[in-house]
């Protein structure tokens, strides 16, 4: 960011609720509504289920409006209830309409808070939280593109217009500050949390990482190296690859884990460079797994090679929670995550080379130096980045506004 834009203001981290979380007054229990455009898969979206689990373990009822997905059954598991809207649609008209459909929700169902977790939805939800009159919380998840385009910059903006707005990591936090302007008393620093219940290598039976192991032909004793993530350019699956051939070793088997989600393009050229480095027998592309858990099991080390920073960074933290090594890129909330030289390495942007050397050494850690990497990583997840903390971080900003409004209903 340029030196003009920087703050000596502190940013502030959200207050952990101590204990089982509570939220609203006695009087009635608190009528939580979240908003974003669709539940079909990703962190935002999971995210959003496990706050709808909280709000409703601690007493609230939880209310979800998307456009609908398969992700939809798992808020009627945990208690909570979904509106469909069309709230995916960017059309300037539909966002209006939504507005209307959403004052009338609160309205009809006495929410007393909105949280808005994407652009579009927010922009509704703004509208209808000042014509209720209920306070308006965002989740500021990435550093969004266009910031140079005027128009794209107002669009972007709603992010920072919540009563309190939530940053996924410190390095968001600090984007959200310079760029936008946000006083800190309304910021909050609220990592995302990792479900230690599914990840947990204590919980994960090997029979699941065997039937794994024969799934992907990955030969006994081979070692793994994994980068999870969809395939598109800026995940670096490139900068792995040519890592991979600078380490010369056929001895290991590279795992890129992940959809193209329609980026045919990008896929072929994965496989031209594959080829061309002649690296066939050591590299494969595998489009789906339904047990990450085991995923990382299987897995001898993980890396995560962004060229682009990462808002946060889930696949560092739920690799680290399952014990193993992991090699990121030095930006973004990698740098939140891994601690070099105790649970990682963290290597410069697009540097093959560098990456080629880390996985050298990680590849070649003594099981007494893996062992004591993996309780590391184990512990650092535990202390910082768990659900747990997430939701009762999460909560207590919940709680921040509706202790303002001393339970007042919105009718």
């Amino acid at each position: 960011m340029p030196a003009s834009e920087t703050t000596a203001e502190p940013l502030r981290d959200a207050p952990a609720a101590a204990g089982a979380a509570t939220i609203g007054a006695a009087s009635r229990p608190p009528v939580i509504l979240q908003v974003l455009p669709a539940l079909v898969t990703g962190g935002v979206e999971r995210g959003t289920i496990e706050v709808a689990e909280a709000v409703v373990r601690a007493g609230g009822k939880a209310i979800v409006a998307s456009s609908g997905g398969p992700m939809v059954r798992e808020l009627a598991r945990i208690g909570a209830e979904h509106v469909e809207l069309p709230l995916q649609r960017k059309n300037l008209l539909t966002i209006r309409r939504n507005a209307g459909r959403l004052e009338r929700l609160i309205r009809e169902r006495g929410v007393d808070l909105i949280h808005a977790r994407s652009r579009a939805p927010a922009w509704s939800a703004l509208w209808a939280a000042r014509r209720t009159g209920i306070p308006f919380v965002t989740t500021f998840h990435g550093t969004y593109s266009g910031a140079g385009n005027p128009l794209k910059r107002w669009y972007n903006r709603v992010m920072t217009r919540g009563d309190r707005v939530i940053a996924i990591s410190a390095f968001i936090g600090e984007h959200v500050t310079q760029r936008y302007r946000v006083e800190p008393e309304r910021l909050r620093v609220i990592p995302r949390g990792v479900d230690l219940r599914l990840f947990d290598p204590q919980r994960t039976p090997a029979a699941r990482v065997v039937d794994l192991t024969q799934k992907w032909r990955v030969p006994d004793g081979m070692p793994v190296v994994m980068l999870p993530g969809r395939l598109t350019g800026w995940k670096g699956q490139e900068i792995l690859i040519e890592a991979v051939a600078l380490l010369g070793r056929t001895d290991i088997r590279c795992t890129l884990l992940g959809p193209d989600q329609g980026r045919a393009a990008y896929r072929e050229r994965l496989e031209a460079l594959i080829k061309r480095r002649k690296l066939q027998s050591v590299v494969h592309i595998v489009d789906d797994c339904r047990d990450m858990p085991a995923a990382y099991m299987l897995a001898d080390v993980v890396v995560s090679a962004s060229t682009e920073p990462e808002g946060f960074g889930r696949v560092m933290a739920e690799a680290q929670a399952m014990g193993k090594p992991v090699i990121a890129t030095d930006h973004g909330g990698a740098r939140e995550i891994i601690v070099p030289g105790e649970t990682g390495w963290l290597v410069p942007p697009r540097d093959k080379t560098a990456l080629a050397a880390a996985l050298g050494e990680a590849l070649t850690l003594t099981s007494e130096e893996r062992a004591s990497l993996s309780r590391r990583a184990i512990a650092n997840v535990r202390a910082n980045f768990t659900r747990e903390l997430m939701c009762e971080r999460t909560l207590a900003v919940y709680q921040e506004l509706l202790g303002d409004r001393s339970g007042a209903g919105t009718a």
